[in-house]
């Protein structure tokens, strides 16, 4: 366990340590994040009432389209000069593999959260009701979006049209994530009445599923 754990870290700490290299998250992803919040805005062109309505499914719908963009460069930086042939060489697990590289996707999916909670708050006029529910909310999200999407950026990614692919793959098995956490976040927010502390358990229980399968399916994917 202890090894599984320190090649774990050392892939999230790779991959994080690139990131704060290339900073494509902070100079990419994280401007087009409030962008698309901005022209959410516009294309709603309503009052702030409205918007704050709507805000929680516009929020999430802004976090899965800059997931994707982050996936898929946390699969291209495997691609490049043969990374991922030299990793499964070391003698590395697949499965820590599969967690180290989830885990550094769900650590950036975490800042953009923060980002776009901040968006939200600002240009729609949010108010945070349940402070402890949006904390849970996002963690919980950001582990099921984050390890689905590992998987499936393996999957795509062995089938060499990860650009294309990956959206078609991924979104519509996200879509129980995108349902609860709205859901959730409407409680949160107090967009709804509707009781959000019950959709997080759809949440917990996809997280659990996502982790654990995709610890269990990752070898056979990146062996092919």
């Amino acid at each position: 366990m202890s090894r599984f754990l320190a090649d774990a870290r050392l892939v999230a700490a790779k991959d994080l340590r690139i990131e704060a290299r290339s900073r494509v998250v902070l100079n990419q992803v994280a401007p087009f994040a409030l962008l698309v919040l901005v022209l959410f805005g516009f294309a709603l062109d309503a009052d702030q009432r409205t918007l704050r309505a709507f805000a929680p499914g516009l929020f999430w719908v802004a976090v899965l389209l800059c997931a994707l963009l982050a996936i898929q460069r946390s699969v291209s930086v495997e691609q490049a000069d043969g990374a991922l042939s030299g990793l499964r060489l070391s003698g590395m697990s697949p499965a820590a593999l599969f967690v180290g590289k989830a885990s550094a996707v769900f650590v950036q999916l975490v800042v953009l959260e923060v980002l776009l909670t901040a968006g939200i708050i600002v240009l729609y006029g949010s108010e945070v009701d349940q402070p402890l529910l949006v904390f849970a909310t996002g963690l919980l999200a950001a582990v099921a979006v984050a390890c689905t999407g590992t998987l499936y950026g393996a999957l795509a990614s062995g089938l060499g049209v990860r650009e294309t692919l990956l959206p078609i793959l991924l979104l519509p098995v996200l879509a129980p994530v995108l349902i609860g956490a709205t859901r959730a976040f409407d409680d949160a927010l107090g967009s709804a009445a509707v009781d959000g502390w019950s959709w997080l358990g759809l949440l917990a229980v996809f997280a659990v599923v996502a982790t654990a399968g995709g610890a269990l399916a990752f070898g056979a994917l990146v062996e092919e």
